[in-house]
C-alpha cells in the first residue's frame, strides 16, 4: 500500500459509509408485502467493532431511510445514522461540531454519484472495487472487494493496522 494512503489512515478519528453499494451488494430483495430486504456482510460489522474499540466511531450516511438499516446499525452499535441525505456533503459541519474533527481525521467509502461531493471533502476515500467509474476517479482507494463482499473491512483493517 503507497505511503500516502497509510499517511492518511494515521489521521483517522472518524469513518463514514454509505449502506447501499457499501455495506450491501446494492441489491434491494422484495418480499410480497412489499418490505425490503437488505443482506449485510458479517465481516463488515466485525470492521465497525474493529474501530471502536479503537475509538474511531463509526457514521452511516444514507439517502436511504430504512428501518433495516436503523436496526443493523444499533445492533452493531454504530454511532449516528445520518438517513436521507440526498446531499451528502451537506452533513460534513455537524460532524466537524459534534466531534470536533477535521476534514483530514475523517474517511468515508462510498460507491455511486450522490457520493462524489462528500468523497471530495475528506480526508481519505475509497470505494468498493464494483463502484460506478465517476467513483474511481475521485477516490484515493479503490478497495480490492466488492460491495457488500468485506470493503468496508477492508477500510477498517487499513485504519486498525496503522494505529
Amino acid at each position: 500500500m503507497k505511503n500516502n494512503i497509510l499517511n492518511k489512515c494515521k489521521k483517522i478519528k472518524i469513518v463514514l459509509t454509505d449502506v447501499d453499494g457499501v455495506l450491501t451488494d446494492g441489491g434491494m430483495y422484495y418480499t410480497d408485502k412489499g418490505d425490503i430486504i437488505k443482506k449485510f456482510f458479517v465481516r463488515d460489522g466485525m470492521g465497525v467493532t474493529l474501530l471502536r474499540k479503537k475509538n474511531i466511531p463509526t457514521i452511516i450516511v444514507t439517502k436511504e431511510k430504512t428501518k433495516i438499516v436503523r436496526e443493523w446499525a444499533k445492533r452493531m452499535k454504530i454511532e449516528k445514522v445520518f438517513g436521507g441525505v440526498i446531499q451528502k456533503e451537506l452533513i460534513l459541519d455537524k460532524i466537524y461540531e459534534k466531534y470536533n474533527v477535521t476534514p483530514s481525521q475523517i474517511a468515508y467509502i462510498g460507491d455511486d454519484v450522490n457520493d462524489v461531493e462528500l468523497l471530495k471533502k475528506v480526508g481519505l476515500s475509497l470505494a468498493p472495487l464494483d463502484c460506478v467509474n465517476e467513483v474511481k476517479k475521485e477516490v484515493d482507494y479503490i478497495c480490492k472487494r466488492n460491495s457488500g463482499q468485506g470493503a468496508f473491512r477492508e477500510l477498517a483493517d487499513m485504519i486498525v493496522n496503522v494505529k
